[in-house]
Order: C-alpha cells, then sequence, then structure tokens
C-alpha cells in the first residue's frame, strides 16, 4: 500500500497582510521600539536611530539586537511595545477577509498562521479581526526562546512545518508581504505568494512566482482550495 498524501497547508502572515498598511501599525510599533530604546536602555535619538539602522542590517527583527546587544528582558519589552500599541483603536473587523476564509475547503487545506510577531499580538490582531477561530494552529516568533529565529531564516520555516504537522515542502502554500520573507519560501521549496497590497508598486525582480494584491485573487490561483470553485 502506497502512503497517504499530505493534506495541503496554507501559512498566512499577519501583519500588514491579513490587514492594510493604512492602518499604520507598523508606524506605531516602530515608535514605541525606539521609545523603548531611548527610554528603558537611555539611549539618545541619534544612537537610537543608528542601532535600529544597524539591527535593520544584521537582524530579522529589532528584538534579536536588542537581546544579543542588551540582553533585555522580553517580557519586559513586550509590555512596553507590542502590548502597549492602541490596537483596539486601529484595527476593525474584515468580514470580506472572514468570508474568504471561510469558503476555503479545509478538508483539502489546513489554515495556519505564520508570523515573526510575539503570540500575544498576533492573537490580539486575530481576535480584532473576527478570525480567530479559523485557523488550526499559530507558529511565531517566541522571544523567549534563545536564540532568537525569525522569518526569513530558514529554521524558522522548518519550525512552521513541524508545529504544522508537515514535512512535504511541496505541501506548503504562504502568502506574506515581505518580499525576503517569500523569497526565502521558494528556496525551502514552498509555493509563495508576494502580497503587494493595491496602491504599491510591484517590485522590479520577483520575489516568488505568485503575487496578488487582494486576497481576492487566490481564488483565481487556487481554485481547487475554495468550496465554490471559480
Amino acid at each position: 500500500m502506497g502512503s497517504i498524501p499530505e493534506t495541503a497547508h496554507f501559512f498566512f502572515d499577519i501583519d500588514n497582510c491579513l490587514y492594510t498598511r493604512d492602518y499604520q501599525v507598523e508606524e506605531r510599533m516602530s515608535d514605541l521600539i525606539s521609545s523603548y530604546v531611548k527610554n528603558q536602555l537611555g539611549k539618545s535619538p541619534e544612537e537610537t536611530k543608528r542601532l535600529r539602522e544597524k539591527y535593520k542590517e544584521e537582524y530579522c527583527d529589532d528584538i534579536q539586537g536588542l537581546v544579543h546587544d542588551f540582553q533585555i528582558n522580553v517580557l519586559d519589552y513586550n509590555s512596553k511595545v507590542d502590548k502597549a500599541l492602541p490596537l483596539d483603536g486601529l484595527i476593525k473587523p474584515d468580514p470580506e477577509l472572514k468570508r474568504l476564509l471561510e469558503d476555503i475547503d479545509t478538508t483539502k487545506v489546513k489554515l495556519w498562521i505564520f508570523t515573526n510577531s510575539y503570540v500575544t499580538h498576533a492573537e490580539r490582531v486575530l481576535n480584532l479581526l473576527g478570525v480567530d477561530g479559523l485557523f488550526e494552529g499559530l507558529t511565531y516568533c517566541d522571544w523567549q526562546q534563545q536564540p532568537i529565529i525569525a522569518k526569513p531564516q530558514g529554521e524558522m520555516y522548518q519550525k512552521a512545518m513541524k508545529e504544522a504537522g508537515v514535512s512535504n515542502a511541496s505541501q506548503c502554500y504562504f502568502i506574506d508581504d515581505s518580499w525576503n520573507n517569500c523569497a526565502a519560501a521558494e528556496e525551502m521549496g514552498w509555493t509563495a505568494i508576494h502580497f503587494v497590497e493595491e496602491g504599491l508598486s510591484l517590485p522590479n525582480k520577483p520575489a516568488s512566482k505568485h503575487h496578488v494584491q487582494r486576497f481576492e485573487e487566490l481564488k483565481l490561483l487556487f481554485p481547487h482550495f475554495f468550496k465554490h470553485e471559480q
């Protein structure tokens, strides 16, 4: 007897992907990170700018650099940065996103969250969008794990596969707004879809085979994953 084929898994990024950039969550988050560096580490505005530029070059996320250089308390950072974000006033329920996710045939493909955010931020966002009950699981950047790993590091994709229970990279589908994250997913053998929100310019060099500007376009790319095929 042959082995039973693995179920496909569709991994979804969260920030600037499940919700629009117009909410300016990234900008608010960046302001809080800078405030943390200045207020908690005693850095001047100039030093803060230099550090953050350095971390952008050398790490996947500021938190990796801050832990490496200053051994910060990650839970304290979480309370002063992620948890301090006024998400309730920024992110609104998205009925269209919910309908699209509900139309995916979960007997054919499993839905999984794959984010560089910490777990508390991820859960808050999913709850505010009204889609928190539609995913089978969540792979997040675990700040309490040392060393911290995050997309686009290959180990992070391996972690997602292990936690989702899928061993065949060809059964992994992934949508993310980050060029680097999509390119890394393709290198891992995943099928990546670069989300380039309407109003943004397409990159000169594609990150992956597929790109979409609206989530509805997923129905055209993968009609077999939906209950109501196009």
